[in-house]
């Protein structure tokens, strides 16, 4: 997950934005870069790698400057290279951006025709070029972003300084986070409260599709419609920031509300957005040619592999088997010589997982891993793996590993039709495009958080509910009865809508809720 931070101060604030970065090293990021204003002109220091680098460039070459901004960039479009590290700029505007501008690629189109000049291969440029152009034809520095952020389509966070504006900053959020710090004749922006945390506990976080104008003296929020809004201003603590739960109760919520950012992530190293194409990743076996794949997985991960079985036996016509792996290693499974067998698990520790993997290897199996930790005892066993980018979960019940999975899946899913022809090359730029909108789908999606909150209030008071899903939606509503008994110890089943008339619906009275 990117990393932004945002400061204007009464002092160089390059120093400042540079500490606040190392505390978002553990989102994780392949380059970095800092902004700031001095004497009015934007100037720029970035690097590739770690924060080292970055580091030892500001001791040989100063940023001076009491506004700026920065950015640890975890690569959506373009190579992890200097050139498109963070922050972005023109003679005009310097941005940081986190998240994903699906219609990137027509705005660029229009803005080169226009004569703007692109240097890097990110969709996050175009954002700069796009406030620039408003600014050229004499909207205010204000203006400019409002009419930039209503043309973006996606789930993004922003942070936007002008050139010969030392007291403003603007910030937005549409399906990433963004938390705003109050200090004392200096405010922040930020990723989330922990980068702040030294610098001031007082912090409010922006809802979705909120714009904030930031000047030394405070913060003037908008919401989606364009009306003044007050957001909460938290008391936080450096402890409590550690493990901070932003806006939310606790940290399920806050994980739910990640889902746009970490899916984004996932998408972006399977996919290549500029050329409308899936990445090549290594992967053990040649698609086109393997016999059977066979699924094994626990929990939630085996109900993302039963979701992945429609898709490989739709998208690319090739038989799947889904086994629960405690099932798996106790039953002397029979497999094709020359499988593809795909292990999914979060921690990469599942010992049941573990122990199917070898078995399989034992029997001649091609080995894939989808795991979130690359480092973990699945991935080493593995002959490749497909890394997930959902970040921590620190909740037990798992949500966005779940849909991290799943993204996963999705693109091998594609990847094998295209290998065995039953999807047309000529498709894949289609595709690709539709995949690349599921995180603002997404985002969309949890503005129903209000309503939902009403309909658990009533699903609370049952003792026993019913999820019915057909096809692909089978798999989910045995995650949802999952969920259901994990974190609230209500009684829950999931079934086949199918089945229903088969027994359960002997079950259903006016007191059982069905959830479809």
């Amino acid at each position: 997950m990117c990393g932004i931070v945002g400061i204007i101060g009464m002092q160089p604030v390059a120093p400042i934005i540079l500490g606040a970065l190392k505390r978002l090293e553990y989102r994780g990021y392949d380059s970095a870069g800092i902004a700031t204003l001095n004497g009015g002109e934007i100037l720029r220091r970035r690097a590739k790698g770690k924060l080292v680098n970055l580091e030892r460039l500001l001791r040989e070459s100063p940023l001076e400057g009491s506004i700026g901004i920065g950015h640890t960039r975890w690569a959506t479009h373009g190579a992890p290279t200097e050139r498109n590290a963070h922050p972005h700029a023109t003679d005009r505007v310097a941005i940081v951006h986190n998240g994903i501008i699906e219609n990137f690629r027509e705005l660029r189109d229009r803005l080169s025709a226009d004569g703007a000049a692109f240097v890097t291969e990110t969709d996050s440029e175009v954002v700069a070029h796009l406030v620039t152009s408003y600014l050229d034809r004499g909207h205010s520095p204000r203006d400019a972003a409002s009419a930039a952020l209503s043309e973006l389509e996606g789930a993004f966070a922003l942070a936007i300084i002008f050139r010969d504006e030392e007291d403003l900053m603007i910030g937005a959020r549409r399906g990433s986070p963004l938390a705003v710090g109050y200090g004392e004749n200096t405010m922040y922006l930020g990723s989330d409260a922990f980068a702040l945390a030294p610098m001031t506990n007082r912090v409010a976080f922006l809802e979705e599709g909120d714009r904030v104008e930031i000047t030394h003296s405070g913060a003037v929020i908008f919401d989606a419609g364009g009306h003044t809004v007050e957001r909460t201003v938290k008391i936080t603590d450096v402890s409590a920031a550690l493990v901070d739960k932003g806006n939310h109760r606790h940290f399920m919520a806050k994980e739910i509300f990640e889902q746009p950012e970490v899916i984004g992530h996932t998408l972006s190293e399977y996919l290549d957005p500029l050329r409308g194409t899936l990445r090549d990743v290594p992967l053990p076996a040649d698609l086109a040619s393997v016999p059977r794949i066979t699924i094994v997985a626990c929990g939630t991960a085996y109900y993302a592999g039963l979701v992945a079985k429609y898709w490989f036996e739709k998208y690319a016509r090739i038989s799947v088997e889904v086994d629960i792996a405690s099932e798996f290693r106790y039953r002397d499974a029979a497999l094709l010589e020359g499988g593809l067998a795909i292990f999914i698990s979060q921690s990469g520790e599942t010992a049941d997982t573990l122990a199917a993997l070898h078995y399989c290897r034992a029997h001649g199996q091609n080995i894939l891993s989808i795991v979130n930790v690359t480092e973990s005892s699945i991935a080493r066993a593995s002959d490749a793996i497909m890394p997930t980018f959902a970040g921590p979960e620190i909740g037990v019940a798992s949500t966005k590993a779940f849909t991290c999975q799943l993204t996963a899946l999705a693109v091998l899913a594609i990847r094998t039709g295209l290998a065995r022809g039953v999807i047309a090359a000529a498709d894949e730029a289609r595709i690709v495009r539709t995949l690349m909108e599921v995180p603002r789908h997404v985002a969309e999606a949890l503005t129903q958080d209000r309503e939902i909150q009403k309909l658990s209030a009533e699903i609370a008071k049952a003792r026993d509910v019913l999820y019915l899903g057909r096809g692909h939606n089978y798999p989910i509503a045995l995650e949802g009865a999952l969920k259901l008994k994990e974190i609230s110890y209500i009684h829950a089943e999931g079934y086949a809508a199918g089945e229903l008339k088969h027994g359960p619906i002997a079950l259903i009275d006016e007191d059982v809720p069905v959830v479809v």
